[in-house]
Order: structure tokens, then sequence, then C-alpha cells
């Protein structure tokens, strides 16, 4: 019981206890090999007589008489739900047979469930259960006849059938002795044949080909047909006019068929374009009908990006136009990987520093179309200081606005207070950053409430993660006097 008393504490008083606990478990199980989720279970399950008054009885002196219930059962619905809902939400740790006994249990114990307690058993039920349900019903929960190959911690029977084989490295590992020397080339994995792995690979060469050819110049260089630069020209003065949707519709058409069928370069010919200087109801036409869905991702998608979004978003000084983020937001849903590197990276690197009414855009592209996941990965890139990592496309006549650079700016500082609030999790490498920047900004922005409550977020939503560094965050924070400087260091006062 001793070993759990940690994580309890975490169920009772934690803003987040899913994400805390799981984080918890995790470095509980680097550093003691005993500490197990089988244990976990026992505990909740362990039986214990207790006592309880029948207040289904008509008679008012009824006497007490006691109850065989679980463990999990004896503590407040409050952390019960909370511990059901943290099984449901890490059920991965956990054997689902034993997942499943335990919802069980609770929904068909011998005493009243309150709401909540019945609503999170269920759901952990939900999550654990096959799709038909019929086995539940029909499951001997007090026997394990029938599900021995299924077991938790079991090897898979294909991983049993190769291990009975002979002239194997390990008896677990399906290997043999020469197929092992084989990959053993030095140390190298360049045999290993993984279909994602290739694909990755493949998209990051792209980007690079893409990348290089605007930071040499290639583009501007580029020697254009006569037809196609007249074209060009025509097509620059049409777009400064709104007629109609359906000629703007014709217009995107003729834009795409000019770029991507007369074996010019597209950047080069939208760079002759400009339809970057179309006002902002024919640029949410042009972009929401110029692409079909069938080019590749670091392409044309990206080329249209970079062409008539980003140069208007990279001199905003005012709040966006409705009309514009609409189709921005409903583009870069379709086009992910394009918005990454052809939108949010140059935006968030521009030269100045981000401003409230870009921090605005970056913010609901962030929280309306990407995955937590990935904007997770992409800060890391971003944080990172590696330039080789912050790679992205836009067209030669903006470089000047775009640094290789984050400049932190209030703005930049509440973008990132906005991301933590989205419940991404960020890698210990960003924090470490983030913290880093911290420190390094505190006696600049001390008396700035946006900084202070980027700080504040950062303890709240990361404390576990920021534990380490409590001490240079203490001393920062001491160096700020906003209205949320003493929140600040009560939080690292309590970590």
């Amino acid at each position: 019981m001793e070993s759990w008393v940690e994580l309890v504490d975490i169920f009772m008083n934690s803003p987040c206890p899913e994400s805390e606990a799981s984080l918890w478990l995790r470095q509980s199980f680097n550093a003691s090999s005993t500490t197990t989720t089988n244990s976990f279970i026992s505990l909740l399950t362990k039986p214990f007589e207790t006592v309880v008054v029948d207040s289904s009885s008509t008679s008012p002196s009824s006497p007490p008489h006691t109850k065989r219930v679980m463990w999990i059962q004896t503590l407040p619905n409050t952390v019960q739900s909370r511990i059901l809902s943290f099984l449901a939400f890490d059920r991965q740790r956990f054997c689902a047979s034993d997942l499943t006994k335990l919802a069980h249990n609770v929904l068909n114990g011998n005493l009243e469930i309150d709401f909540w307690v019945k609503k999170t058993a269920r759901q952990l039920l939900d999550a654990v259960s096959q799709s038909d349900y019929e086995w539940v019903s029909s499951l001997n929960l007090d026997s394990e006849e029938d599900r021995v190959d299924e077991e938790f911690e079991s090897l898979p029977n294909w991983l049993k059938e190769e291990a009975s084989t002979n002239d194997l490295v390990l008896p677990w590992l399906p290997i043999s002795t020469e197929e092992l020397n084989s990959r053993m080339s030095f140390g190298t994995c360049g045999d290993v044949e993984d279909s994602e792995i290739e694909v990755d690979e493949e998209e990051e060469d792209r980007l690079n080909e893409v990348v290089d050819e605007v930071n040499m110049g290639c583009i501007e260089n580029d020697t254009v047909n006569p037809e196609i630069e007249k074209k060009a020209a025509c097509l620059r003065t049409q777009i400064l006019t709104f007629e109609s949707v359906s000629r703007t519709v014709n217009l995107a058409n003729e834009i795409r068929q000019l770029c991507l069928e007369r074996g010019a370069d597209s950047l080069t010919v939208l760079g002759l374009i400009e339809p970057w200087e179309a006002d902002d109801e024919t640029g949410s036409v042009l972009i929401s009908h110029v692409c079909d869905g069938s080019e590749e991702e670091l392409g044309w998608p990206s080329h249209v990006l970079c062409s008539i979004l980003l140069p208007k978003l990279l001199v905003l000084k005012e709040p966006a136009s409705r009309v514009l983020v609409t189709a921005t937001i409903e583009y870069c849903k379709i086009h992910q990987r394009a918005a990454v590197y052809a939108l949010l990276f140059p935006l968030i690197l521009r030269k100045e520093g981000i401003n409230n009414s870009i921090c605005d855009v970056t913010t609901r592209i962030i929280k309306e179309c990407l995955h937590p996941a990935h904007v997770s990965a992409f800060c890391q890139k971003l944080l990172s200081g590696e330039e080789d990592t912050r790679k992205f496309i836009c067209l030669p006549c903006h470089q000047d606005l775009i640094s290789n650079e984050l400049v932190w700016t209030e703005s930049m500082f509440h973008l990132f207070q906005n991301i933590l609030n989205h419940n991404v999790h960020l890698t210990l490498d960003s924090i470490d950053q983030l913290v880093n920047k911290v420190w390094l900004s505190a006696e600049r922005f001390y008396k700035s409430l946006k900084f202070g409550n980027f700080v504040l977020c950062l303890v709240t939503r990361c404390g576990p993660l920021v534990k380490s560094h409590k001490l240079s965050l203490t001393e920062a924070v001491e160096h700020t006097d906003t209205l949320v400087t003493k929140s600040i260091l009560s939080k690292l006062a309590s970590l």
C-alpha cells in the first residue's frame, strides 16, 4: 500500500489526474522494478469488510451491518471516478480482463453507486470490451478458462510457433544466427524495411528539395517562357478585381493550369502572378478552388499557401477578416503538412516576431487543423534550436520577412500558453527549452501579464516536468512584478 500513496494523492488533489498519474506510473516503473500494474489492480480489488446502513429499509432503527466490498469502493466517489477514468485513459498498461472484471464488479456490486462512478465504470467497460459485447455477459469473471492464450503478458501465438523452431539466438526471439549476423553491419540499420520510415524519409527528402530550390535562388533565375510570362501578367491584372465568384473560380482554374500543365516551375509562375495582392474575398475563393485534392502535399498545396495566404498573414497588423480565416482553416484541415511547412513555420519565424493578430490566426490553425501529437512534434522542431529542423517553404521575395531564429514576444509566449491549454503534451526537450526562455526573458517582460500567465500555465500543466527546474524558475519569477507573480511562486513552492 505504501508504494501507491503518491498515486492515490494525485487522484485526490491533482487538477488533471489522468495525465499526471500516467507520468508518475512511467517514472515509478523506471525507478522500481517491483511496482507493477497488476499490483495496483490487486490493491483496488482487495476485499474489505465495511459497515453500511440500509437506506432502503422502512424501519428507522434498522441496525447497520457489514458488507464485503472492494478497496476502491471505500474511497470517496470523486476519487473512485478519477481512478476509473485514469484506467480507461491508460488502459494499454493494464490487463484487459482485469479492467473488465473491476468495472463489472463496480457496476454489479451490492452498494449504491454514485452517478459519476457508474458513468466512468461504464466508460472503462466500453473501452476494454469487444465491439459486440456478447462475451461480457457470458464471461465467467471468477475463472480464467478459455482466455489463457490471450493473457496480458503472454506471448502471441505466432511468436510461440517461431520460438519452437531450432537454431535460435534466444528462445523468445525468432531470429537465426545467420540472419542476426547479416543485419549487424557495423551497427547500421539500413537494411531494415519499414514502410512508414520510407514514407517519412521520402517526404523529408521532398521538403529538402523544395527548400533548397528556394534558398539557392533557383526559382528567381528560372527562365520563363515568354508566352507563360505574358499569360501570368494577364492573370496578375485580373486578380486585382473581384467580378463574381464564378469568374474567380475560372481564374483559379487558369492559374492552376498555367502552373501545372505548362511545364514551368509553379513557384516561379506564382511569383509572377502575385496572387497575394488579391483582396481577401478573391483570395478565399482562389484558395478554395485552386486544388483538387490529388496533389502531393509538399508540392502544389504548399505553393498555394505560401503564395496566397502567407504573404497576407506575414504583414497582418489588424485582426484577419472572417472570410480569410475561414478559407485558411478549411484549407489547412485538408492539407496539414503543407500548413505546417508553408504557413505555421514561416509565420512563427517572422523576423519581427508574431503579434496578437498573427497569434490568433496560428492558434486557430493549430487547434482546429492539427492533431495534438502533430503539434507536439511541431513544437519540438520549433524549439530545438537547430536550423535543419526549421525548414519552411516560401517565395524568395518574402524571405526577408522571415528569420531562422525565434523572436520571443509577448504574443509568442501567449501562443505557447494556448498550445498548452489545448492539452498538447510537449516533450521533455521542449519543456526544457521553454523553461530556458522563461529564465532569459524574465527581466525583459517583468511587467508583462501575458508572460506571467504563460509561466503560470507552464507550471500548472507541466508541474512534474518542470520540477527539476524549480530553482531557476523561482529565480526568474522573483524578477517579475505582475498580478500572477505570487500565484506562480506558490505553485512552484508546492512542487
